[in-house]
């Protein structure tokens, strides 16, 4: 089930609609889906039943969900919407931004930026604002598998956003490193993302664990619709994994998917970093 509603196709290794797009988190899902399930109880559920383990590379305890307050990493994550821009409630995807050559790129799952339409990002969103801007997503990157059909193994997509006024969004927020060919599980990684019933962020910390050769997974409850893309950081402040993938990202609000980021997403960040 997907984690965001599907806003279009992107067409391989290019530009979506070839104007301005604003970028937006997990595709949404469908009314009555398991995903929109009551965030805080199950939040409350999480912080009483959770095990107060020290996390190892990362702040913990394990498992436990929480609104994500602002912080030097954290607005380096953003929402995704489409239309027009509106900022209230039209969010649909997360996306976060990893350093590249020009300081211009962002990560977020495939099926999030398989559509039409315009297409904005806005890093650090919280309540309705927009601190760090609004940035128009003016082109996309997805592999062969998925442009050629959709493959799970292929959900992990780059877009590179315009700059405002001259200044490139690296530059302003930062940017997190984007790493391939790590073993699942070698550490803890700190997942954060947009609900789409949220205008906050909220963030989650845990080990991850095999799903299958090219799938990982990672219990953090409480993230529903409009999570997809939502980066896994590890200790290191690297990128290893993005929410999407197996169900496009999970079939219930307490587990959540990536593909495990190998050849291919080495060669489609290659592409859209240089």
């Amino acid at each position: 089930m997907a984690r965001g509603d599907v806003f279009g196709r992107s067409q391989r290794l290019s530009h979506l609609g070839g104007t301005q797009w604003r970028v937006m988190k997990r595709i949404a899902r469908p009314p009555g889906a398991r995903r929109l399930a009551l965030f805080g109880a199950v939040v409350l559920l999480a912080l009483t039943t959770s095990s107060v383990a020290a996390a190892d590379r990362g702040p913990g305890p394990f498992g436990v969900t929480v609104q994500a307050e602002p912080s030097p990493q954290m607005v380096r994550v953003g929402a995704l919407f489409g239309g027009d821009g509106d900022l209230l409630g039209n969010h649909f995807c997360t996306a976060s931004v990893v350093r590249s050559t020009a300081h211009d790129l962002i990560v977020t799952a495939a099926h999030c930026v398989d559509g039409g339409g315009k297409t904005w990002f806005v890093p650090g969103y919280r309540d309705g604002q927009a601190p760090y801007g609004v940035w128009q997503v003016t082109k996309t990157y997805v592999g062969d598998a998925w442009s050629g059909g959709q493959d799970e193994d292929s959900d992990v997509a780059f877009a590179v956003v315009e700059d405002l006024g001259g200044l490139e969004v690296e530059d302003l927020v930062g940017g997190n490193a984007f790493v391939t060919g790590q073993a699942t599980g070698a550490t803890a990684v700190t997942v954060t993302g947009y609900p789409k019933s949220l205008d906050v962020p909220i963030t989650c910390t845990n080990k991850p664990t095999v799903h299958s050769r090219t799938q990982q997974r990672i219990e953090c409850p409480a993230f529903p619709g409009g999570t997809s893309g939502s980066p896994w950081v590890n200790g290191d402040g690297a990128v290893v994994g993005v929410i999407g993938g197996y169900e496009e990202g999970g079939s219930t609000d307490d587990v959540s998917y990536s593909v495990v980021l190998g050849d291919e997403a080495a060669a489609l960040y290659r592409a859209a970093a240089n």
